[in-house]
């Protein structure tokens, strides 16, 4: 860390996270003219975007609407490639963000921060990093991303493992040669889904071993040329206006019509429709019954089911591979390309671990209750814990030293996913109880929350104030509102990591606001229209 960050003046502002939203944030504050420091643990930018580089990695919301808006000359230049792109494409376009901006020479990479404590006579918070440094500044701003904590299941005999084990979030920079090897990955969430798909062709052998089957849509993704990057452009005023007024962000209005007043012909040609756009619309722009209607999430889900079992040609594996026990769109839903169609092959097996548990890690591959399966590499794409994992790997003290870690094991509470009673100055992006955390095209919430913080930061400012705090009346009105909303919900009550059910003894509540983003960002509006009414500003 640069020596004028360690042991000196307060700076302004500490940003943690170097991704979409940190560098949004760097951007924002310099603007106001503050002294702003960007902290993060990978050796480059990107957030997501460094760390996911495994084989088939890419985004599922499309490339024009999963990027900036705060910059005419950034829209006007880049070229996206396709529709949807992959890591390579993002990476470079968070480099060229950084590049354009000259925003690197206030990050500080190869870095991460340990503790973050308030000091309340300074009205600071003091960082101490994994370099010895320390770092006191006035705002801490964390921009760590809602999959930021990688899960690693406790199987016994991970140190045993002769051959090569990885996490999908730590793949490593030079890529691994997965041909003629035998491969088994564990998971089959979004990201299993494209490290299956993209590997299976190459390896030797591919075992999976899936615990939920999952719901996905056959992804359509067009190479743009100039001619349709063109038409992409004209159009970027109204994808501007329509991602703030859609439920999640996404550029495509919601189907209006109710399911059940459409006769069931109708009802199919729509769901057909939606399907074949080769997108999420069947999911975020579709009926909106499927999260409430239990009625309505079966036929939906029973019209998907179908599409999967088509493309399977073992009835027992189709068994396994269509999802049974949760509705359509109650946990997450990716994109695939060839997905179903690798368990037609002769060199993939799929192991149910409903059927043959994992029972631990040997020397020579996993063993699991019907016997040993002998593997080259163990690939685990077992999630994040969500939302909650990335801040609580911080030891974070608010006032009188009370733990952010501690009192979230009790109870994980936040006031609009922006900032925590008890933690003066402490303004969190896609943490838990906002859109950004979970139902929201991620570009479009994170752009909106660094926005609301910079705005919140500019009124301090102005009016001579130091710290702001919520009060704890504030907190718990908004759980209130976001508990009564999430209970009327099919996806409250599926366990997945949306409600922090794949993490054991994790506090169970629905992590993402799902009154979707228009009603938030009314609801964030209003607390700045009020002058920030039930926020303490001191």
């Amino acid at each position: 860390m640069p020596a004028t960050a360690s042991h000196n003046e307060p700076l302004d502002a500490v940003i943690i996270g170097a991704g979409l939203t940190g560098l949004y944030q760097l951007w924002s504050l310099r603007k106001l003219g503050m002294r702003v420091r960007v902290i993060d643990a990978a050796s480059g930018v990107g957030g997501t975007w460094y760390w996911n580089c495994y084989p088939g990695a890419r985004t599922d919301s499309p490339s024009n609407i999963y990027q900036y808006w705060f910059s005419e000359e950034l829209l006007d230049e880049w070229n996206w490639s396709e529709r949807y792109c992959g890591h390579a494409e993002s990476e470079r376009y968070f480099n060229h963000v950084a590049d354009r901006f000259d925003l690197r020479k206030d990050i500080s990479f190869n870095t991460r921060v340990d503790a973050a404590h308030w000091d309340e006579a300074t009205g600071c918070w003091n960082l101490r990093t994994d370099q010895g440094e320390t770092v006191s500044a006035q705002f801490l701003i964390t921009a760590l991303g809602p999959l930021s904590a990688p899960v690693v299941p406790p199987f016994q005999g991970h140190d045993s493992f002769k051959g090569r084990l990885v996490h999908t979030a730590r793949w490593p920079r030079e890529g691994i040669d997965l041909k003629g090897q035998r491969v088994g990955v564990i998971g089959t969430g979004a990201t299993g889904i494209q490290v299956i798909q993209t590997i299976a062709p190459e390896v030797a052998h591919l075992t999976v071993f899936q615990r939920t089957a999952n719901y996905a849509v056959p992804m359509t993704n067009p190479r743009y040329d100039d001619a349709d990057r063109a038409a992409i452009r004209a159009r970027y005023p109204q994808t501007r206006e329509a991602i703030w007024t859609t439920f999640v962000g996404f550029d495509e209005p919601g189907e209006t019509r109710p399911y059940l007043s459409l006769p069931p012909e109708e009802r199919r040609a729509t769901l057909e429709r939606l399907w074949s756009d080769g997108s999420l619309k069947i999911w975020v722009a579709g009926f909106m019954e499927i999260f409430f209607d239990p009625v309505v999430s079966e036929e939906v889900s029973d019209f998907v089911r179908e599409k999967i079992r088509a493309r399977i040609h073992d009835p027992r594996v189709a068994d396994k591979l269509v999802p049974r026990d949760h509705g359509f769109g109650t946990r997450r839903v990716p994109l695939e390309t060839g997905y179903f169609e690798v368990f037609n092959r002769d060199n993939v097996d799929l192991i149910s671990l409903h059927e043959s548990k994992i029972e631990c890690i040997t020397p020579n591959g996993i063993r699991t209750s019907a016997g040993e399966i002998p593997l080259d590499v163990i690939i685990l794409a077992t999630g994040f814990d969500a939302g909650t994992g990335g801040l609580t790997a911080i030891d974070i003290r608010g006032r009188g030293g009370v733990s952010l870690r501690e009192e979230w094991k009790k109870e994980v509470r936040t006031t609009m996913g922006l900032q925590i009673h008890g933690y003066p100055n402490l303004f969190t992006t896609s943490a838990p109880y906002a859109p950004a955390s979970a139902f929201c095209n991620a570009p479009t919430c994170l752009q909106h929350q660094v926005q609301w913080i910079t705005d919140c930061i500019s009124h301090l400012r102005e009016h001579d104030r130091h710290t702001i705090e919520p009060l704890a009346q504030t907190e718990q009105r908004w759980l209130d509102h976001h508990d009564e909303l999430a209970n009327l919900t099919l996806v409250a009550k599926t366990k997945s990591w949306y409600t922090g059910g794949n993490i054991e003894g994790k506090h169970n509540r629905l992590l993402g606001y799902i009154g979707g983003l228009p009603a938030y960002r009314e609801a964030c509006e209003k607390v700045k229209q009020q002058g920030y009414e039930g926020f303490e500003l001191a």
